[in-house]
């Protein structure tokens, strides 16, 4: 059955539509995941509709349409960011006073960065899927502006354009569904004035993005062509509590791996099937360390072919294995950037870090199982059980240009173990790696 819509009157008294589905967790207030919103058309979706109920299967979810779009109130003239940072506040200001969760996309991430910069105490946990950090650079505005261009001259032909160039020219079918769906859900005059409003509106970059307190889980998405992809990197590293997931093109109700990711995030790092027991917190080194980077090859298809409970149970034997092995090597798991199928520690040595980096690869193998793992050398910035900085980013990129069973090191990393770690390093070249701005020189590890 449809959820119940209802309303709320935003501060300047534009009323907003929005539903409730499920009960009992803490809420999860989510803002339009699909660049559009329109809270009827989509319950028609089952994919969507089935994504819906499976986040709030554990939880209230509570889902909005934002002014002037789908439900809520048309013909507004107030399009401003502020308008839509109030409007969120009005919806969460229907759950109570108690903190909620909030999972944002695109501009509503901008929106959820603000909110949760001005009213820390209301956000427990935020999700940022495919987030804008800023306004676009020269090269996307050109392109958007040349869209507004052809919407103000001809609004059906600028619609199909668009849901073409967002769902792909080669699924053209879809594509002409997406722009019915546009089309239902905005008008004309919504699309030009809303896109004056986020070329030319608020930038979340410093303070807002470092006034956030909560836990962030900041998710790098191929799936979003509107979302340029070095905004992931610069909200990961801005905000004091946040970690970097790296998914692919797959839309957030389709993706698997980022469900999951989200899920297990929201219940405090727990698995929503099997528990994986997490060590004790212990403080990671501030200044400059050596970053290991590894994570399960193929974790996705693995869980499928196994089955959730059998791939678990593999998982949790090589995370206690690798989790020894950092111990053993003089290493430090940092708990907060730990997600899913992966670990990551920081060490004094890169002689220790490569050492590590062997054992994890050794322990993988026993089980079945493969790893890919990359090192960096830089500057990290500690707060409580989490280390963040660009340093980081580039040690998690550099594992996903690994092969599987494979260690790749940048030249930095290179340059301070050629003479003391042991093992021969590889010349690969530079490689550029996802959402990292300058090609990076990466070595891969062999033994002597």
């Amino acid at each position: 059955m449809e959820p119940r819509i209802q309303y709320v009157k935003s501060s300047d008294g534009v009323s907003i539509a929005y539903w409730k589905l499920g009960e009992g967790g803490t809420p999860l207030v989510m803002t339009p995941p699909l660049g559009a919103s329109n809270l009827s058309l989509e319950w028609q979706l089952p994919e969507l509709r089935a994504w819906y109920e499976r986040l709030a299967s554990q939880r209230l979810l509570v889902r909005y349409d934002p002014r002037g779009t789908g439900m809520s109130e048309r013909g507004i003239a107030d399009l401003s960011f502020e308008a839509q940072v109030n409007d969120l506040a009005s919806v969460g200001g229907q759950i109570g006073e108690s903190p909620f969760d909030l999972l944002a996309f695109a501009t509503g991430g901008m929106w959820a960065i603000m909110f949760g910069a001005r009213e820390p105490k209301r956000i427990r946990r935020l999700v940022l899927w495919s987030s804008l950090a800023g306004s676009y650079g020269p090269k996307a505005r050109e392109r958007i502006e040349a869209l507004l261009s052809l919407a103000a001259r001809d609004w059906d032909l600028a619609v199909e354009t668009f849901a073409h160039t967002t769902v792909g020219w080669s699924r053209g079918q879809e594509a002409h569904q997406w722009a019915a769906f546009l089309r239902a859900s905005i008008t004309q005059e919504y699309f030009l004035n809303g896109w004056d409003e986020w070329l030319n509106g608020a930038d979340v970059l410093p303070p807002p993005v470092s006034q956030v307190t909560a836990p962030t889980l900041v998710i790098d998405s191929e799936s979003s062509q509107a979302v340029p992809r070095g905004h992931a990197r610069l909200l990961a590293s801005g905000i004091p509590n946040a970690q970097l997931l790296h998914l692919g093109r797959a839309a957030p109700h389709e993706n698997e791996e980022g469900t999951r990711a989200v899920e297990e995030f929201l219940s405090d790092g727990k698995s929503t099937r099997t528990a994986i027991p997490v060590a004790p917190k212990v403080d990671a080194p501030s200044g400059t360390a050596i970053i290991l980077f590894a994570d399960i090859a193929d974790s996705t298809a693995l869980t499928e072919r196994l089955g959730d409970d059998p791939f678990r149970e593999k998982a949790r034997g090589l995370d206690e294995a690798m989790r020894k092995a950092i111990r053993e090597n003089g290493g430090t798991a940092v708990e907060g950037k730990t997600l899913g199928d992966g670990v990551l520690a920081v060490f004094t040595s890169a002689k220790q870090a490569i050492a590590c980096a062997q054992a994890c690869h050794d322990a993988a193998s026993a089980v079945g199982l493969a790893l890919h793992a990359g090192i960096h050398a830089g500057d990290v910035i500690r707060e409580a059980d989490n280390v963040y900085g660009g340093a980081v980013n580039i040690a998690a990129r550099v594992a996903a240009a690994s092969a599987a069973g494979e260690t790749l090191v940048s030249g930095t990393v290179r340059e301070l173990a050629r003479t003391s770690a042991g093992v021969v390093f590889e010349d690969r070249g530079e490689q550029a790696l996802k959402g990292i701005e300058e090609p990076v020189r990466v070595w891969a590890v062999r033994e002597a």
